[in-house]
């Protein structure tokens, strides 16, 4: 038995020196400690060791575990050290080296001329207001003088819920309501994604977005509303910029009006941005209808005020030059990185 389990011994003390790693070190304890180690076999053969010898063989037993036990810790800890030093030296962080930059992002060029745009109404006064994009056809339509059949809900097509719910078509419904719910003098501005079943191209889409502005207040005149809207084009293209305005139609307004700016591009000169007429059209606008104010709970007699709408990705065509709207809605980080 002596001889047997210094055999074992020194087996295992000759493969615990060979092992050159834990998984190799484990193995061998394993081997020679588990549960079916030859260690632990010696000791499950015990009862066929004679009662006076067990003592002696127990103590052997255990005395050959416990230095089995003694080099097989100094080696785990020998090779831990090891597996360490192999770690750093491969994972080691050169200091010198550029740092990863982190790729933050940046405002869409409609938020950036939003912003813009915010800027200088607040500046003159103006409060801005937000309202539903489901919205109720009397205030897209019937509460700005559209009533059912009306030509220009032709010109407005949209997308219907039922008969009475539909997405808007423009920003004036928020016009309506603030009528509605606040006693002049008012002076706001709405921006905010309308809808319109229009074709996707260059210069449409289903969903856009509008600014419309208004003020209602004691003896406001079409001066007004001219000197306001040169305030803001001059603002947002520059000092020089002219402006002109063509008599138009818009049922909501009278008298109603086109306005056009001169080219920023050529300075009215006329080039291929502003294709040769030297003007650009940029918004439509009016005095409020009699009609509308009177709907919404203000009297016409006491009360004017004028009304204005221009689309946000149409000032951002002309501000950045961009020749297709698509590109606004693309995401393709190449285009929008730009700006």
């Amino acid at each position: 038995m002596n001889e047997k389990l210094l055999e074992i011994k020194d087996s295992a003390i000759r493969q615990i020196k060979e092992a050159s790693n834990l998984s190799a070190l484990n193995d061998v304890r394993v081997a020679f400690l588990g549960k079916k180690g030859e260690l632990t076999a010696v000791l499950k053969s015990m009862k066929d060791v004679k009662p006076e010898d067990r003592p002696k063989v127990g103590q052997m037993v255990n005395e050959a575990r416990k230095q089995i036990e003694t080099i097989l810790e100094e080696t785990k800890v020998k090779l831990e050290k090891e597996a360490l030093d192999i770690k750093l030296k491969e994972e080691v962080i050169d200091v010198t080296l550029p740092a990863k930059k982190k790729k933050v992002g940046h405002s869409h060029p409609n938020t950036l001329v939003l912003n813009e745009v915010e800027r200088i109404f607040t500046g003159m006064g103006y409060e801005v207001v937000e309202g539903p994009e489901i919205e109720e056809d009397y205030y897209n339509f019937e509460a700005l003088n559209i009533p059912a059949n009306h030509p220009a809900k032709d010109e407005q097509d949209t997308f219907y819920i039922n008969d009475k719910i539909l997405l808007r078509t423009q920003t004036s419904p928020v016009q309506v309501r603030v009528m509605e719910r606040q006693k002049p003098p008012i002076r706001m501005i709405a921006p905010g994604r309308v809808f319109r079943a229009d074709e996707v191209d260059a210069t449409h889409s289903p969903s856009f977005h509008q600014i419309e502005g208004m003020v209602i207040d004691k003896n406001v005149t079409f001066s007004d509303l001219k000197g306001t809207l040169t305030k803001f084009v001059r603002q947002m293209f520059g000092d020089d910029t002219k402006v002109k305005f063509r008599p138009h139609h818009f049922p909501f307004t009278e008298p109603s009006a086109e306005m056009d700016i001169s080219c920023f591009k050529c300075g009215g000169k006329g080039c291929r941005f502003c294709k040769g007429e030297g003007w650009i059209e940029i918004l439509g606008c009016g005095m409020v209808h009699p009609k509308v104010l009177k709907m919404s709970g203000i009297d016409p007699n006491e009360y004017q005020g004028f009304a204005f709408g221009v689309g946000l990705e149409r000032i951002t065509l002309l501000k950045y030059e961009i020749d297709d709207m698509r590109l606004l809605y693309e995401n393709d980080d190449r285009f929008l990185e730009q700006f």
